[in-house]
């Protein structure tokens, strides 16, 4: 076959759309202007971000959306650095990305050269893989094979330094074919011994949790929860694997997750994990089974058999992906006869309880309310963005995600994760609504990108939940410290103004009853909106008060 000449960066490009890529997110820079000219007038949509962390996340976003690698390019150096934000929630929330960094000319490597970072160094701990094409005729094989590791066993970021001289040479190579994830389903053994302890069980529980889901699997594994009549959760962050209105489900074990589910958790005899890799915030701080024995009969189910057995010993490890597993597991037929029968009513009823009354809230601002009217007045094909703080303890427990793909957190527990993951959300589906959700200290973590937002013509709908401090902080400082508050408070701009400053739209909220009408002004402006919610900081958490807290402490002390 007759091969063209081209430059390492064309290469580069042509191999990003044999893997179907479709969207790049950026800060330019001078270090990879020769991938940058590459991608002119070719299938590629460029989103130009204010600050790597930003555009890092939206690489992330997609990655976690669609299975397949979002993908970021940033300059050397400082842009490098502001992008690792981005690279560890990918890590945290087995999301597959791939970065790409601009890097100084190989003749000048190892001088501390301007800008100069050795990046397998620098993302070596944080990414699967992190390496630098130092050979242009090399470049379809490396980035073929970033894309096979990003998206097999646990997904998670790569990382790939471009020399720029590099980028400029001129080679005559072949593109590598798009790489594949390779799907595991256990074997008929594996469902045969889980079926036997099916039989044995007398309150069995099934957590769903992780990556590598689409539809199918998510439907072929309500079918067994069905049959087997099995109550149901999701772990941290992994709201949509489970339609909250069914009947088997119980709840989500995530950051204030309801007692009562956790204690159903740890009195059950039969314990089957699908898909999560038991972090730490699932697990309720590692404290739902004792360590490394577990008190119940444990079932992991995991694509990487490296992350089964990390914390606990299995009583059954099976190496499969959700999409190989819950096929087989659908189509499984075991007794009739359950003796747990009736405690899938049970624990849904629970969950019920927990997440459909608002709970009293000082002020004249109530989230639970809020929360409550937005799940009820979206469209079942939202998508929800949250960051990191305690308003996202609303967010968990009063919303419902009807929809795979309807949420996306950092697992990570990273601030400012929610605006640029609702702009990568809108430039991937522009015909369904997405709305942000961040704290105010939270939002100015990442708050530039809603310049972004404006430039492109998205029209996310940013919730500003201003209760004037780093709530979560607060919260734990009251209850070690109380009554020393020392750089928690924080004076803040007003958002509404900041979203108009951009040329968006921008609304105030200072109670609750306003809400509904602020929230439909801002979706019929069209416009990139922020909304001002202003809430009483002593309501910290639907639960509790930050002076309760500090009472007891104090108190306790």
């Amino acid at each position: 076959m007759d091969l063209k000449t081209r430059t390492a960066a064309e290469v580069l490009v042509d191999q990003l759309i044999v893997h179907g890529v479709t969207d790049v997110f950026c800060v330019p820079g001078e270090s990879y202007l020769p991938a940058l000219d590459a991608m002119v007038d070719r299938d590629i949509r460029v989103t130009v971000c204010r600050q790597e962390g930003g555009a890092a996340i939206m690489a992330e976003a997609v990655g976690k959306q669609t299975g397949r690698p979002g993908v970021c390019f940033v300059t050397r150096g400082p842009g490098a650095t502001n992008a690792a934000h981005g690279v560890h929630i990918a890590q945290q929330s087995s999301s597959p990305m791939i970065l790409f960094v601009g890097q100084v000319d190989r003749g000048v490597r190892g001088r501390d050269a301007w800008q100069e970072l050795d990046y397998r160094a620098v993302f070596g701990s944080m990414t699967k893989w992190a390496a630098e094409i130092d050979d242009a005729a090399r470049v379809s094989e490396m980035v073929a094979r970033a894309f096979q590791i990003a998206i097999n066993g646990r997904p998670g970021p790569v990382v790939l330094a471009l020399p720029e001289d590099m980028l400029r040479e001129r080679v005559t190579v072949a593109d590598a074919p798009p790489a594949k994830p390779v799907e595991s389903a256990g074997d008929i053994r594996a469902i045969g011994d889980l079926l036997g302890l099916l039989e044995q069980a007398k309150s069995p529980f099934l957590l769903l949790g992780g990556c590598r889901w689409d539809e199918e699997a998510r439907a072929a594994i309500v079918k067994f929860a069905e049959r087997f009549e099995v109550p149901v959760a999701t772990g941290f962050r992994r709201m949509p694997l489970f339609d909250p209105r069914h009947r088997n489900y119980a709840g989500d074990l995530g950051l204030g997750a309801n007692p009562k589910l956790v204690e159903r958790v740890k009195a059950s005899d039969l314990v089957i994990v699908l898909g999560e890799r038991l972090s730490e915030v699932t697990t309720q701080g590692y404290t739902l089974w004792d360590v490394p024995m577990p008190q119940t009969r444990l079932v992991h189910i995991y694509p990487d058999a490296d992350e089964i057995g990390r914390v606990w010993r299995p009583h059954l490890a099976i190496a499969a992906t959700p999409r190989g597993f819950a096929e087989l597991a659908a189509n499984a037929h075991g007794t009739s006869v359950m003796p747990w029968h009736g405690s899938v009513e049970a624990a849904h009823a629970e969950y019920l309880a927990w997440s459909e009354a608002p709970t009293p809230q000082p002020g004249e601002v109530n989230l639970a309310e809020i929360m409550i009217w937005l799940r009820e007045q979206l469209p079942a094909d939202a998508i929800l963005t949250n960051g990191a703080g305690n308003f996202a303890a609303w967010v968990n427990r009063f919303y419902r995600v009807r929809r795979f793909g309807g949420h996306l957190g950092p697992n990570s527990g990273s601030m400012g994760y929610g605006v640029p993951a609702a702009v990568a959300m809108q430039r991937l589906y522009p015909g369904r609504r997405v709305v942000a959700v961040s704290g105010d200290g939270d939002f100015l973590m990442n708050g530039q990108e809603f310049a972004t937002a404006v430039q492109y013509g998205l029209p996310i709908v940013v919730l500003v939940f201003d209760n004037g401090c780093y709530g979560t902080i607060r919260m734990h400082q009251e209850r070690d410290y109380p009554g020393r508050v020392i750089a928690t408070d924080l004076k803040n701009p007003d958002f509404a103004a900041y979203a108009r400053a951009f040329g968006g739209f921008g609304a105030t909220v200072e109670r609750t009853r306003d809400f509904p009408a602020a929230f439909e002004a801002a979706v019929a402006s069209g416009q990139p909106s922020i909304v001002h919610v202003k809430f009483d900081p002593d309501g910290i958490t639907p639960t509790q008060t930050l002076s309760g807290i500090r009472a007891a402490a104090l108190k306790k002390g």
